[in-house]
């Protein structure tokens, strides 16, 4: 199974960099069987059943994105040096993994200062990252950086303009809770009220579970032979209350749908035994196609980068030949990629 197996010609212009609005107005593609039908997200009552049950990833992105400057003095007199951070993963002592840049501009013990509320000094280099202690914890951290940080914007659209106050609420779902993630379950952006009071009128359920998604969802895959890569983990939590919901669901012949890859990612791996159980920990779980489903019976997922774990998911799911015609069809119809983009339905 070869990368270039998962690659396909991407028109620049079809990158959303802003989402549409109002959220559930986004196009939806609809793949059953071999069928391609063209929607929107608020026609998702239409193609769901009673008693199917939508598994929700609750986390919660933190405007992870930095900007500082680190104070020193000279012979000179007193410089200073502009300091980005991109926080990645909190660690068990409290500290931060972070991305810095430039790295070399700062010394162990040194203090970056990021607003008045908020700054860090650097700890420690492991593996070209920083680990970056911060001068608040708990609450305290959570409402400084709040004031002081941006959305950690994926590379494609940051590349094409700068995180501001609009992506706070464009980029988090509505039902996020649980702050931990620097990357949002994306497909779970679609959702509004309105669309989440049809869906439960029209008999179907939601169960929330909690992954917090990392920073190495956008690594590339380097490996051209695909079945050696070694994916990033996530902290990931299937309450008891959640893997009771979903094995009813299994039991009484109803779907489980997940919304997004991440969610997918995270109940099957707490179905390795056959079916979902409680489950809490670190997952770096990489479904390819050949990938044994234990309760996946249908994904809501937006649509990916060419050459990406996601794509070879999708694969996994529905067979790369759908995928190649639904991606097909996705281009030549117009609808907008990635993050802020459309949405898929895939019923295999």
């Amino acid at each position: 199974m070869k990368l270039s197996d998962f690659d396909f010609d991407l028109p620049e212009e079809l990158i959303a960099t802003r989402p549409v609005n109002p959220r559930s107005s986004a196009q939806l593609l609809v793949a059953q069987g071999d069928t391609l039908t063209d929607q929107h997200v608020f026609d998702l009552p239409n193609w769901l059943r009673p008693g199917d049950r939508l598994v929700l990833n609750d986390t919660k992105v933190i405007p992870a994105r930095l900007n500082g400057r680190r104070y020193r003095d000279s012979q000179q007199g007193p410089v200073s040096a502009r300091i980005e951070a991109t926080l990645l993963d909190p660690q068990a002592d409290g500290s931060w993994s972070a991305l810095v840049k430039p790295l070399k501009k700062v010394k162990l013990g040194e203090e970056i200062i990021f607003s008045e509320r908020l700054s860090a000094t650097l700890q420690r280099i492991e593996d070209g990252q920083a680990l970056l202690r911060f001068n608040v914890m708990g609450e305290d951290f959570d409402q400084a950086l709040e004031s002081a940080g941006a959305m950690p914007l994926p590379p494609y659209i940051a590349a094409k303009r700068p995180a501001d106050e609009q992506d706070k609420t464009d980029y988090q779902t509505i039902w996020a809770r649980h702050s931990g993630a620097v990357a949002a379950p994306t497909a779970s952006l679609h959702f509004d009220e309105a669309l989440l009071g049809a869906l439960s009128a029209q008999g179907v359920s939601f169960s929330h579970v909690t992954l917090h998604v990392g920073a190495g969802t956008f690594l590339p895959v380097k490996v051209e032979d695909v079945t050696t890569h070694k994916m990033h983990a996530e902290w990931g939590q299937v309450s008891e209350t959640a893997a009771a919901e979903i094995r009813a669901t299994k039991a009484e012949g109803g779907r489980v749908i997940p919304v997004g890859t991440t969610a997918l990612r995270l109940i099957e791996s707490a179905a390795k035994g056959g079916e979902v159980q409680p489950w809490e920990g670190e997952t770096d779980i990489f479904i390819y196609p050949g990938f044994d489903f234990k309760v996946t019976d249908g994904l809501v997922t937006n649509f990916h980068l060419p050459k990406s774990t996601l794509l070879m998911l999708v694969s996994a799911l529905i067979g790369q030949d759908r995928v190649r015609a639904v991606y097909r069809h996705a281009v030549s119809n117009k609808y907008r990629f990635f993050s802020y983009g459309d949405a898929s339905l895939l019923i295999p």
